[in-house]
């Protein structure tokens, strides 16, 4: 099992970087047009979607802390917490879909590419630092929120997590494809 983990801990090291120069090909040959057209799928432009799939590296911070907190409690605690999230899965749509469209305001790619490194460096910290124990410890997830979400995630599982959410949404972005369709603000 010890080297079925180290193994598992060197391959998400590797999808990280892969992410990350497919990130940075991707944000270094969009043109302000490539950025501002449309994505398939979505009703982001492929500067909105890049900013997102940086944000699924983001979130991983957010959760695990909580699989820290309610991996260490009675599992029904766990699995009310992620029915009451399920519940509020329309306020986090509107939230997840409004996020993106304001930080590329703030962001714009060269920072936005900057803060896809400096997040990718701080996970490959803290994933260095897990024990194999603290990589085991799970908890429910609100399933509703993200098609990557599964019913139940270990902290494992949460490292894998954005790596996924990434590949799902490079498959949607519409750069170089010359599709001419662009937002109006």
């Amino acid at each position: 099992m010890m080297n079925a983990i180290a193994m598992d801990r060197q391959a998400v090291y590797e999808d990280y970087e892969r992410a990350r120069r497919t990130f940075h090909q991707l944000l270094d040959s969009a043109s302000e047009t490539d950025l501002a057209r449309l994505t398939r799928g979505t009703k982001w432009t492929n500067e909105q979607l890049l900013w997102h799939m940086l944000f699924g590296y983001m979130l991983v911070r957010a959760l695990l802390v909580l699989v820290r907190v309610f991996g260490r409690l009675p599992r029904g605690v766990g699995k009310a917490f992620a029915r009451l999230l399920n519940a509020g899965t329309v306020p986090f749509d509107w939230v997840n879909y409004a996020g993106p469209r304001g930080a590329v305001k703030v962001f714009g790619p060269r920072r936005t590419g900057v803060a896809f490194d400096r997040v990718l460096d701080s996970r490959q910290r803290r994933l260095a630092a897990e024990s194999d124990g603290d990589r085991a410890r799970g908890m429910h997830f609100p399933v509703r929120w993200d098609p990557f979400f599964k019913d139940f995630m270990t902290v494992a599982d949460i490292y894998r997590y954005p790596n996924l959410h990434f590949d799902f949404h490079h498959r949607q972005l519409t750069l170089g494809s010359g599709d001419g369709r662009q937002r109006d603000e």
